[in-house]
């Protein structure tokens, strides 16, 4: 991993030295840019030269067939060009039983978006010398000070062996770790057992625990974990780890440090943990794939609806908690593609932000040409992600929002729907669409 962290350190230079070079007039622009308008009706397009007229109403078919075919019962769509709205419509409906419209000022549970936000607390805490890249997770929960590794013999079952070297920060936040939401069979049953993996819903699941994130992460600590620190990609906990460390290294609940030192800074009003009350007709309705590919409404509990609104509000997931919107979640990606700042208010320094959106885990991740870097998904090879240039970096959560971020094209692309499980193809040829509208 450390070695790893090296190469990644060499890429910035090799790929970001021109950028670093002009970075005072990049940022100057950043700060003096109009902030990105908090309409409810489709925000005016840019200039007709930024996105092809005749080709973004391809976006609106694609988007809409998905509607009429009942696949999806509702999406928002949100793209900015320079950081100002090329494209922003909503389509279909938000409880469609109800009869209530999706608009673009609908929140969606947004599950591993969270994670690059979180990331985002880290890499704060990490500048200000509150955590160490390179520092093991244990400094911060005790249980993490020795962990241990469940090896799958030919008969299925566990053999319990320790770790080779303690679990850093490095390893969390690029899911190298070799923690998994534990519902492999071979370790599932001690994961139940302790309230994890599939206990809880989907795993990543805790809006419905009646007890503090690090709590469940100190449990989380005493089981064994699927693959040796540094030695695969293995997608699970880790980010929820984190947030418990955000919150010892910090002293103050990850809500709240996201609050204060993210969302706020950025107004970004509606990302939050839990919905209040008053609000809850904002929040969109979950649907799942159901047979042929229509779409029926979701169950109620962890699976479906999940507890965002009337839950015990104390469970603040790093990992996987928080609801959004289209707008208040393309704001955080420009304040990435900027190099940490937005409008005046920095959030981070250009390096930290060319770390997270860098590949830091060489070829665990994929061998096609996708990287992993911190708290991002980056594309190394053009044709990894569809149209994607090299250099972009995304992600996506389980009930099928998506994002990508294309410094070259100048673009922060999100869609958000509620789908899970989403048996659709919905987020690739919205993607494609958005690619096929640049003619410049």
């Amino acid at each position: 991993m450390h070695a790893t962290i090296s190469d990644g350190n060499k890429m910035l230079n090799a790929r970001t030295s021109f950028r670093l070079l002009n970075s005072a007039f990049l940022f100057t622009f950043a700060a003096l840019a109009p902030c990105l308008a908090q309409s409810q009706a489709i925000s005016t397009p840019l200039s007709t030269s930024a996105l092809a007229p005749d080709r973004l109403v391809r976006i609106d078919r694609v988007l809409q067939q998905y509607v009429d075919q009942d696949r999806v019962a509702g999406a928002v769509a949100l793209v900015l060009r320079d950081g100002k709205p090329a494209y922003e419509k909503a389509f279909g409906w938000s409880d469609k039983e109800a009869g209530r419209k999706m608009t673009t000022t609908t929140v969606f549970r947004i599950a591993s978006q969270t994670k690059a936000i979180t990331s985002t607390a880290v890499m704060a805490l990490i500048e200000e010398g509150k955590i160490g890249i390179n520092q093991p997770a244990g400094d911060f929960i005790p249980t993490f000070k020795k962990t241990t590794v469940a090896l799958k013999d030919e008969n299925g079952s566990a053999r319990i062996v320790p770790a080779k070297r303690p679990i850093t920060i490095a390893d969390l936040l690029t899911h190298t770790a070799g923690i998994s939401y534990g519902r492999e069979p071979h370790i599932a049953a001690l994961y139940e057992a302790k309230g994890l993996g599939p206990a809880a819903g989907n795993g990543w699941y805790t809006a419905d625990k009646d007890e503090p994130i690090c709590e469940t992460m100190e449990r989380l600590g005493t089981l064994p974990f699927v693959s040796q620190p540094g030695e695969a990609f293995v997608y699970g906990y880790n980010t929820d780890i984190l947030g418990c460390i955000v919150e010892k290294a910090s002293g103050m609940p990850l809500d709240q440090f996201i609050r204060t030192r993210i969302t706020g800074p950025l107004g970004m009003k509606d990302t939050r943990f839990f919905i209040p009350p008053a609000e809850r007709d904002r929040l969109a309705t979950v649907y799942a794939s159901g047979p042929g590919g229509k779409i029926v409404r979701a169950e109620e509990g962890s699976r479906g609806q999940g507890h965002y609104v009337d839950g015990p509000r104390k469970s603040f997931a790093g990992g996987a908690g928080l609801t959004s919107t289209a707008h208040d979640y393309a704001r955080f990606l420009e304040m990435i593609r900027n190099g940490g700042a937005l409008g005046g208010v920095r959030i981070l320094g250009p390096r930290a932000t060319a770390l997270m959106t860098t590949n830091q885990s060489g070829t665990l991740h994929s061998t096609t040409g996708l990287g992993f870097g911190f708290g991002f998904q980056t594309v190394d090879r053009y044709g990894a992600s569809g149209m994607a240039s090299i250099g972009s970096f995304g992600w996506g959560g389980a009930y099928g929002t998506t994002y990508q971020v294309d410094r070259e094209g100048h673009l922060v692309v999100v869609l958000m729907i509620q789908l899970m499980p989403n048996a659709t193809d919905i987020q690739a040829k919205f993607m494609t669409s958005v690619y096929q509208a640049l003619t410049n």
